[in-house]
């Protein structure tokens, strides 16, 4: 725990202590001041993310599908009922929790794990978008449905408070949500404050042993945190959103030069058998020898269930993470 938590909570523990003592023998208060139990705050009716007005009578029994909020539903201790537990992060205590019905992964997912669920809220999104979605709706047809998936044009600081604030709403949770929140902020703060534009960036995906280009528009992984940061490009070549990169020879990913390379190691999530790390593989190719960012030892490597997660968590470890490669 950091010295800045560790004073937080010292100075959460002293204003408490103060708090109870005031209120000692004033039960009236106490009940005044305490948030209201999870039986009284539902139905409550909230706007998703596509803009749909959703009103949710009960959270006993939760459907969640969308990848990016599995470890807040770990986090918040929602009851989960059905999930594609295939999805999370080994890291994750919920991928082995078999009170949890699995669906498996959104390419063949079991929908009869749902309706043998049989939940009252879901919340969907991400990989289980279309008619992914719409499978999830007719296996559940009386629950709450939350939309997850923001319109296209929603920047990704404005979707990490959207969405955090909507599962604050959703879960009574509106505290712990602002607390993620600013700590989203405090480390966007960090690695902007860290960043000099004059800093040349590449982002890759190391993928069945192959060092990939991910493009800085909508290139997986390396993207969001070009449009975070506004990171200058090494190399601007347009790209596609393909899972593993695109492929460029390694001569022309050196040609650019790029004074830092930001990896998304999705073997490490994914991969099968023994992969070589991204590291490795990087360090090792002679084509990248001479490129700043390797003869400089500027790389950043993602955590290894980024692919898996893609979370705010993660987003605030990447980001304390390229502020310590900025600043070195």
């Amino acid at each position: 725990m950091t010295k800045r938590r560790l004073a937080a909570v010292a100075s959460l523990a002293l204003a408490s202590a103060v708090v109870l003592a005031g209120c000692a023998g004033t039960p009236a208060a106490d009940e005044a001041t305490s948030e209201a139990p999870a039986e009284d705050y539902y139905p409550v009716t909230v706007t998703d993310l596509a803009g749909n007005e959703v009103t949710i009578e009960s959270a006993d029994s939760v459907a969640i599908t969308d990848n990016r909020f599995f470890q807040l539903a770990a986090d918040w201790d929602l009851p989960v009922t059905v999930a594609p537990r295939d999805l999370m992060s080994p890291n994750n205590p919920l991928a082995d929790d078999e009170k949890i019905l699995n669906i498996g992964t959104h390419g063949e997912p079991d929908f009869e794990k749902v309706v043998a669920a049989d939940p009252d809220l879901i919340i969907n999104g991400y990989r289980f978008s279309e008619e992914n979605a719409q499978g999830m709706k007719d296996a559940a047809p009386e629950a709450a449905f939350v939309d997850m998936n923001a319109p296209d044009d929603v920047t990704v600081d404005d979707y990490v408070v959207e969405s955090l604030t909507l599962m604050g709403e959703v879960f009574n949770k509106k505290d712990e949500a602002k607390a993620l929140i600013d700590e989203f902020h405090d480390a966007l703060k960090t690695a902007k404050d860290a960043y000099d534009p004059e800093t040349t960036v590449m982002g890759l995906i190391t993928s069945g042993g192959e060092i990939n280009y991910s493009n800085p528009v909508d290139g997986r992984g390396a993207s969001i945190f070009f449009s975070l940061l506004d990171l200058t490009p090494a190399l601007d070549s347009e790209g596609s959103e393909n899972h593993t990169g695109d492929s460029v020879s390694l001569e022309a990913l050196a040609a650019a030069n790029a004074d830092v390379f930001m990896v998304l190691d999705r073997d490490a999530a994914v991969g099968e058998g023994e992969a070589t790390p991204a590291l490795e593989l990087i360090n090792s190719s002679a084509a990248l020898a001479t490129v700043p960012a390797v003869v400089n030892k500027a790389i950043y490597v993602f955590p290894g269930d980024y692919y898996l997660t893609e979370d705010v968590f993660a987003y605030i470890d990447v980001l304390n993470g390229l502020a310590k490669v900025f600043k070195a």
